[in-house]
């Protein structure tokens, strides 16, 4: 068990004063069976006149902010503790296309659960090139081969052949760029491996949330320096007494190939980033040049174990 302290600043200069402002955060971390949250809490400058934490359909803590007077400016700062293991992986030994085909036949309360995660792409994930996305899906997932090996695969495809190259993309670069060029960030590829276990029958969803990094050998690291980051999880199947093993959901990480992953702290998940984007909103007020910042720092409390964390991570 691993505790960490997670601050996430993201700040809004509007150039002229704005006479009114909403915005909704995903920033609080949320209780799932791999992560405990310790303390959790959002605050503002200035503060808000509306401030109503709810939840989403996908399970996700939002916090809904309205500033209903004349501001310059806008700062929103979140800051948790939480206790996070590593996920113990299913032991399935289902094939992937059976799985899928468990999916497909699900009825009732687990249908509606899983059956978003089934749809061929996101709200933002549209695909064209249909043609490189089943190449990449015909050379993993062979027939009968067993699910956790086959997003295994994937996950060391995504990794070894795409560049991770954060000038190559930004928040709305398409998917078909990322398959075409072969770079991007973890945004691009945790969308990349979803849409293409999605394209073959599995349920996948895309997971936002934090990683811890460490900074080159000989360097402190800055403050500030970390930033969001996103994986996604598949459903393995519902597992049974059939001698099949344990089934349910799997996280892995294509950015840095890590199956499960297990520097990660989760914020929460839906079908891809437009579902669980930190933070968005609307202004009303004159035209006027708007500059955002956005600084995270993901630190370890554990200080026994810090020392174990040697390798550089991507976000």
């Amino acid at each position: 068990m691993t505790r960490y302290r997670v601050r996430h600043r993201t700040s809004y200069e509007y150039g002229l004063p704005v006479n009114d402002a909403y915005t909704v955060a995903c920033l609080l971390p949320r209780e799932r069976t791999v992560q405990d949250v310790i303390t959790s809490k959002v605050t503002t400058a200035p503060e808000p006149d509306q401030f109503v934490e709810t939840r989403d359909v996908f399970g996700n803590r939002v916090v809904q902010l309205g500033v209903h007077h004349v501001h310059e400016s806008f700062e929103i700062v979140a800051e948790s503790v939480v206790e996070t293991r590593v996920q113990t992986p299913p032991t399935t030994t289902r094939s992937w296309d059976d799985v899928a085909g468990q999916a497909r036949a699900l009825l009732g309360r687990r249908a509606i659960s899983v059956g978003p995660y089934r749809a061929a792409t996101g709200p933002s994930t549209p695909v064209e090139r249909a043609d490189l996305l089943a190449a990449l899906a015909a050379k993993v997932f062979v027939p009968g081969r067993p699910i956790v090996e086959a997003v295994t695969d994937l996950s060391r495809e995504i990794f070894e052949t795409y560049a991770f190259d954060p000038m190559a993309t930004d928040w709305a670069t398409p998917l078909d760029t990322v398959l075409e060029k072969q770079r991007g960030v973890c945004q691009d590829f945790a969308h990349l491996a979803t849409s293409v276990m999605r394209s073959v029958g599995l349920p996948a969803s895309y997971v936002s949330g934090y990683i811890e990094t460490e900074p080159p050998p000989g360097e402190v690291k800055s403050i500030g320096a970390d930033a969001s980051h996103a994986w996604c999880s598949v459903w393995t199947g519902p597992g049974d007494d059939t001698g099949a093993g344990t089934g349910g959901w799997l996280d892995f990480d294509p950015t840095n190939h890590q199956v499960p992953p297990t520097r990660h702290v989760t914020v929460g998940w839906g079908r891809d980033y437009a579902d669980v984007a930190p933070v968005r909103g609307v202004v009303l007020g004159p035209s006027a040049h708007q500059i955002m910042d956005v600084a995270v720092d993901v630190t370890r409390l554990d200080e026994a174990s810090q020392s174990q964390s040697q390798s550089q991570s991507q976000s």
